[in-house]
């Protein structure tokens, strides 16, 4: 079938992409072969004077690039080859004898906004779902169609360096502030301001492009050698202390956009087609384009058996109870990211309000950041309500719980919610320790029960737990994890089990770490190994930022559940009981002042009675924390806590950090070989006790040199 629609407006052709079998646009070799030849049959027809390209798909211009081409690819010579025709595609639409006019609706991203910069003039839709963006170092890629070259041209060197290095999109209005859209319109009138201009355009009309306003200063530095030295050495600089030099991607990105800019726009093509072949068959990209596929399968996995999900029901009316940071972090989501009608409930009136308050606070600063316009952020204002009775509950398609972690107190919850709320309505838990299985028993109701884990804070954190006892309908899981999509989280469902998957492997990384203090390792040398691993912050600062009595409390859940293996150090319970709580309340491993970080609080190494002393390497560091939390992995997936690999690996990248990489925690095994990890575990086993021992699944993976993935 074809991908192209050809329609005549007069004179104008109207080129409609609608790639077949696809949810949205995406560009591949059978697509570029059809598109060059439709645009060799235009050039010759006397009849059309200009072309516009449209999409045919419903918010959707292209989204990029078919990734599966950059899977298939084995030698830098392929992907050298694969960047050289997408450069001469482009080439051929920037040389085309006839305007050539980008009519943008939805997303236009990676090989789409290439494809855009090409065209002659582009219109764009104002819609909220129009986006622009060159996402490929996301993938450990950098564009390879000319958008290294095409991008810093058209808007200046600073403003493409932003976008380009961090893989950002951006709204179809700040897109036209900063000069990548020529004509901003209405979502009903994109194609006939397109055809229009076109038809300017071949009347030999020039418009002027609107101006950006840079100031001298902004001049300087994106027009001239001595300002661009400046801009690229502060670039390198943000670089290597955001990615830690675990990245090559940007590094490359910007070492093309300067050859480009100092050398002319031929030699930049050329670095842009030789980076782009190094990275395509590295593994940081291969480890990423894994992490892109998993997600997006996880987009179409309700959780259940095909055919299981029937019943599922759609929520549109969500009670919240315990209006603290978690329930308004959730209630504030609902009505952000899913349109929810959301009533949040506590026992109390000022922390309803509180509670209220918070989550329009998060709606005013995302309008005062021009994320919403003023009609949106008054239809999601006017989602959240508030009560501390069961109005509101009575109509709820979904409560979740978001009390106090005890489970008298939730079971109290699910029994007053159960008996007020409709009997197909679904229960969850925001609970992140408590067995499931345990809060539904002795429920009126225990099918409708499960858990959903949020992780804190809610707006920012993308990983949701699923969490079903043994007794759930699978149609109330399907249920909650496409609720879970809705909010734009991405959803992994896991086993019953303390702690589910995320705190599992996050509980003996802690607790390494607190016998690394105790043994009188610094703790910036603690954090530093694990950032040097590639976490985004080490243990110590996560603990600050967790909160000692919430560390200590899921501790201690965890030490009763799996015995000795995860028995905690003391730290936690010295630390509480000395009144520290981490950053809330000011006081904690590290100083804080005004809210922010300063150095080591050096009074904490008294309080442990340790001198700090560098008593282990860095190297010796690293392999006690991620290792303990390899060996976790190991054991929890033996135990069925996750589906499988890809979820687990996801789970472990969203929900705590680990390097993506890296892939993943048992990608890492894969990587490193079951072997070696378990050798290492044994000489760790050897010298701090039996904790590291290794788990059964990972010697017999060993010794059948097994794989967790084929």
């Amino acid at each position: 079938m074809s991908a192209f629609r050809v329609e005549r407006d007069g004179d104008v052709a109207v080129l409609l992409l609608d790639v077949p079998g696809q949810p949205v646009n995406t560009i591949g070799t059978p697509v570029v072969r059809e598109f060059l030849d439709h645009l060799a049959a235009l050039e010759v027809d006397p009849a059309v004077r200009g072309v516009v390209l449209l999409s045919a798909k419903p918010d959707t211009f292209i989204a990029g690039a078919d990734i599966e081409e950059f899977v298939a690819l084995r030698t830098r010579e392929e992907a050298e080859a694969l960047s050289r025709g997408g450069q001469e595609v482009m080439d051929r639409v920037a040389a085309f004898p006839k305007p050539v006019v980008a009519g943008i609706h939805g997303a236009c991203l990676g090989g789409g906004l290439e494809l855009a910069l090409a065209c002659h003039w582009r219109v764009a839709s104002d819609s909220p779902k129009t986006q622009l963006g060159l996402p490929e170092v996301q993938l450990g890629l950098l564009p390879g169609a000319g958008g290294c070259n095409r991008l810093p041209r058209l808007l200046g060197l600073r403003a493409a360096l932003d976008m380009i290095l961090a893989g950002k999109s951006e709204r179809a209005a700040k897109a036209s502030r900063l000069g990548m859209v020529d004509e901003l319109v209405h979502p009903a009138i994109v194609r006939d301001t397109a055809v229009a201009a076109a038809r300017r355009l071949a009347g030999g009309a020039s418009p002027a492009r609107p101006a950006r306003g840079t100031g001298l200063g902004g001049l300087l530095l994106d027009r001239f050698g001595p300002g661009r030295r400046v801009v690229y050495a502060q670039a390198r600089k943000q670089l290597r202390a955001k990615t830690g030099g675990h990245y090559p991607a940007p590094f490359a990105a910007l070492d093309t956009i300067r050859t480009s800019l100092e050398q002319g726009m031929r030699a930049g093509l050329a670095e842009e087609r030789r980076r782009f072949g190094e990275l395509a068959v590295g593994s940081v990209s291969r480890q990423l384009v894994q992490i892109f596929f998993a997600t997006t399968a996880l987009k179409k996995d309700d959780g259940v058996p095909p055919g299981a999900a029937e019943g599922a029901i759609a929520v549109e009316r969500l009670a919240v109870v315990g209006a603290g940071f978690m329930g308004a972090g959730i209630a504030t989501v609902a009505a952000l990211q899913a349109d929810t009608d959301v009533r949040l409930r506590d026992t109390e009136l000022p922390r309803v309000g509180r509670g209220i308050a918070a989550a329009r606070r998060a709606l005013d600063e995302r309008l005062k950041r021009r994320r919403l316009t003023r009609f949106e952020h008054a239809r999601k204002v006017a989602l959240l309500s508030g009560t501390t009775g069961l109005d509101g509950i009575a109509n709820a398609d979904l409560v979740i719980e978001a009390v106090f972690e005890d489970l008298g107190v939730k079971r109290r919850v699910v029994a007053e919610v159960q008996g007020a709320a409709p009997p197909r309505a679904i229960f969850a838990s925001n609970t992140s320790t408590i067995p499931i299985r345990d809060i539904a028993e002795g429920a009126p109701r225990p099918g409708r029960v499960l858990g959903m884990h949020f992780f804190s804070p809610v707006e920012k954190m993308p990983l949701l737990e699923v969490i079903p006892h043994a007794g759930t309908d699978p149609d109330a899981v399907a249920s909650a994890v496409r609720f879970g999509r809705k909010l734009g989280k991405t959803v992994i469902v896991v086993g019953d089990s303390p702690g589910f998957w995320v705190n599992r492997i996050l509980t003996p990384y802690l607790n390494e770490a607190g016998r690394l203090l105790e043994e009188g390792v610094p703790m910036e040398v603690i954090d530093r190994a694990a950032t040097a691993f590639g976490f985004p912050v080490g243990p110590v600062t996560l603990l600050d930022e967790v909160g000692f009595d919430v560390a200590a409390k899921a501790g201690a859940v965890m030490h009763a559940a799996f015995g000795a293996r995860l028995e905690p150090s003391g730290v936690m319970a010295r630390l509480v009981a000395d009144g520290r709580l981490g950053r809330k309340n000011g006081r904690g491993f590290y100083r804080y002042a005004q809210g922010k970080k300063q150095g080591p609080d050096q009074s904490v190494y008294r309080l442990l009675g340790v001198s700090p002393s560098p008593a282990a390497t860095r190297a010796q560091v690293e392999a006690r924390l991620v290792h303990a939390m390899l060996n976790e992995a190991a054991l929890a997936v033996a135990e069925g806590v996750v589906r499988s690999p890809r979820d687990g690996d996801i789970g472990a990248i969203f929900g705590i950090g680990f390097p993506p990489f890296r892939g993943g925690p048992l990608r890492h095994i894969d990587a490193t070989g079951a072997a070696a990890v378990v050798a290492t575990l044994l000489q760790l086993a050897g010298a701090h006790g039996a904790r590291f021992a290794p788990a059964p699944a990972l010697v017999e993976l060993a010794g059948r040199q097994g794989r967790y993935y084929p």
